[in-house]
């Protein structure tokens, strides 16, 4: 069951950073290279440390010259973000590289690696509004509200790996084929985003 599998690791990702909650805290990742956890370790780590960007940056006092650094940051961040997809696409791609597609096969809407993605964000939402449910300080009301909100994504957790592994169990039986497109970035591109290369001339 790949989907408890990488919600494990995730978890372990998310209680490992929240042990310093600090962006600039070096990841420790405990998974040899050559293991799959350590993709799954590393992509959730560069969502756990993009989520509390997004947290950062809106603050409403923030520092503009502050801001700014920390907007380019968020920029590397995504990029790492798509990388690491592609790199655990490419994971699937080999496992499944001996399978033949059956006549009738269909693409899904997303590779595996996109709906992990999507795991992995999940993983922090649990999380976070988990904290939200357990805040001391916070009204009962509050709380009610967010263990609603909890009990809808927990929901969620469950349809969505179910989803995993039946798109990864029809692969593995040519009933679906991936198709993977390189996640083309525009705004980091010196020669695609157009306030970049005209500032090259």
């Amino acid at each position: 069951m790949f989907s408890k599998l990488a919600y494990s690791v995730f978890e372990k990702s998310i209680q490992d950073y929240h042990q310093f909650d600090n962006v600039d805290q070096p990841i420790n990742n405990p998974f040899p290279k050559e293991q799959f956890e350590h993709l799954l370790y590393l992509k959730n780590w560069i969502d756990t440390v993009q989520w509390h960007f997004e947290d950062i940056i809106r603050d409403p006092n923030i520092d503009p010259v502050a801001a700014l650094t920390l907007k380019r940051r968020i920029d590397a961040s995504n990029q790492e973000r798509t990388d690491m997809v592609e790199y655990i696409d490419s994971y699937f791609l080999q496992k499944y590289s001996h399978v033949n597609a059956k006549p009738e096969a269909k693409i899904n809407s997303e590779s595996p690696a996109w709906a992990f993605d999507r795991l992995s964000i999940l993983a922090l939402k649990i999380y976070h509004m988990q904290e939200e449910v357990s805040r001391p300080n916070a009204s009962q009301e509050h709380k009610d509200k967010c263990q609603e909100k909890l009990n809808v994504l927990l929901e969620q957790r469950t349809d969505l790996s179910t989803a995993i592994d039946d798109l990864l169990t029809d692969i593995e039986n040519g009933n679906k084929f991936m198709k993977v497109y390189k996640q083309m970035k525009m705004y980091n591109d010196d020669d695609l985003n157009p306030v970049l290369y005209q500032n090259k001339k």
